[in-house]
C-alpha cells in the first residue's frame, strides 16, 4: 500500500499506444532481465509498443522469458538505436545509477524515464518518476504490484519473467531479504501456473563442459585469509579464452567463496579485456558489501555489490581486500 500513490504515478505514464524502451543495468542479471521480459508482455497486453535496449546484450540464459513481438538490442544495434530515438518513455529496471547505463543513458536526454528499483537512493539517481524501495526483495516484486496497481493478473508468460527475477535475487529464498511478502507473491505465481522444477532447469541446470572447467580453475584459485574472515577468487580474461567459457558461465562462482564456514565478505576479481577489474562483492552475517564498493563508484546491497575499477588485477585485489580489512577492522 505504501506504494501505491508513486506506482500509479508510473502507471499514467504507461498510456496506450505508447513506445517503450525498457532497459537495465549493464551485464542484466535475473532481476533485472526477468523483470524486463515480464514488464514487457504485461505493455504489449495493454497496448504499447515495448522494446528492450540494455547497455549490454540480454543474457542467452533469459531468452526463454521474452515475447516474439519484444526485440532485445543494445544501443550498438540499429533496431536498438531506432528504438530510442522513436521512444515516448523509457522504464529502467533494477537500477537508478547512471553509470550503470552504459550507452542508453545518453540516449534518455528529453524523454520521460521511469525507474522501478530495489536498490537504496543515491544523489545521482535518474528518473522522472522513481521508486527506489530497498524493502523489496527484487525490482520484480515492484513489477507485480504495479500490474496490480494496473488491476491485472498476472499471465503465466509474464509471472515466469517474474518468479526468475525474485528466485535469482533472493537466492533461492535464502537470502535476508526474503519476507512474509516475497512468499506471498511467488504463492500468486505458482497458482498462475509457473513450474519451480521447470524454472529450476532453465535457471540452474545449465552447465556446459566449458562452464565446468571455468569452476575447476575458480576453486584452484580460491584463497582463504589467514587473519579475517575473508575469501576471494581471481580470474583473468585467458581463463574464459582458454575454457571456452563465457560471461554467463560466471553467475554463481563468488558464492562459492562465500560458502566457506567463517566467511563473512566473499569475493570475485576479474579482469576484462580492455585491462579494468570487476569487482562482485557478496556478505553473509552484518557485513555492508554495498558501503564497500562504493568507495571505489559502485554500489548494490548491504550483502551483494560490485565495482568496475580501472586498475589491473593485482593493484584492484591489493585495494578491495585492504578496504574490506579496514571495515572489518
Amino acid at each position: 500500500m505504501a506504494r501505491r500513490a508513486v506506482l500509479t504515478r508510473v502507471l499514467q505514464e504507461l498510456e496506450p499506444d505508447r513506445r517503450v524502451v525498457l532497459s537495465t543495468h549493464l551485464n542484466a542479471d535475473g532481476d533485472g532481465a526477468g523483470s524486463e521480459a515480464a514488464a514487457a508482455r504485461w505493455l504489449l497486453r495493454r497496448g504499447l509498443h515495448p522494446t528492450i535496449v540494455n547497455p549490454t546484450p540480454f543474457p542467452d540464459t533469459f531468452r526463454f522469458l521474452l515475447a516474439p513481438e519484444v526485440g532485445a538490442w543494445t544501443p550498438a544495434d540499429p533496431e536498438g538505436e531506432e528504438a530510442m530515438r522513436e521512444a515516448d518513455v523509457f522504464l529502467v529496471l533494477d537500477t537508478a545509477e547512471p553509470s550503470r547505463l552504459g550507452a542508453v543513458l545518453g540516449r534518455t536526454e528529453g524523454r520521460r524515464m521511469l525507474v522501478l528499483d530495489h536498490h537504496p537512493a543515491t544523489s545521482s539517481s535518474v528518473g522522472d518518476v522513481v521508486v527506489c524501495d530497498p524493502a523489496a526483495c527484487a525490482t520484480g516484486e515492484l513489477v507485480f504490484d504495479l500490474m496490480r496497481v494496473a488491476g491485472d493478473e498476472v499471465t503465466l508468460e509474464e509471472a515466469e519473467g517474474l518468479y526468475v527475477a525474485i528466485a535469482t535475487d533472493t537466492g533461492s529464498f535464502r537470502y535476508a531479504n526474503t519476507t512474509a511478502a516475497t512468499h506471498e507473491i511467488t504463492a500468486d505465481l505458482l497458482r498462475a501456473g509457473v513450474d519451480p522444477e521447470e524454472m529450476y532447469k532453465r535457471i540452474y541446470a545449465q552447465y556446459t563442459p566449458a562452464g565446468l572447467e571455468l569452476v575447476r580453475r575458480s576453486l584452484e584459485r580460491l584463497v582463504v585469509s589467514d587473519d579475517l574472515p575473508v575469501a576471494w577468487i581471481s580470474l583473468r580474461q585467458s581463463d574464459l579464452a582458454q575454457t571456452g567459457a563465457t560471461k554467463e558461465d560466471l553467475e554463481g562462482i563468488v558464492e562459492y567463496a562465500r560458502r566457506i564456514r567463517g566467511v563473512r565478505v566473499a569475493v570475485l576479481f576479474r579482469e576484462l579485456h580492455d585491462g579494468t577489474t570487476k569487482v562482485s562483492l557478496r556478505s553473509t552475517g552484518d557485513a555492508d558489501v554495498a558501503s564497500i564498493a562504493r568507495r571505489f563508484g559502485g554500489g548494490g546491497h548491504v550483502k551483494a555489490a560490485g565495482a568496475l575499477l580501472t586498475e589491473g588485477l593485482e593493484a584492484t585485489e591489493a585495494r578491495v581486500l585492504a578496504a574490506i580489512r579496514e571495515a572489518l577492522t
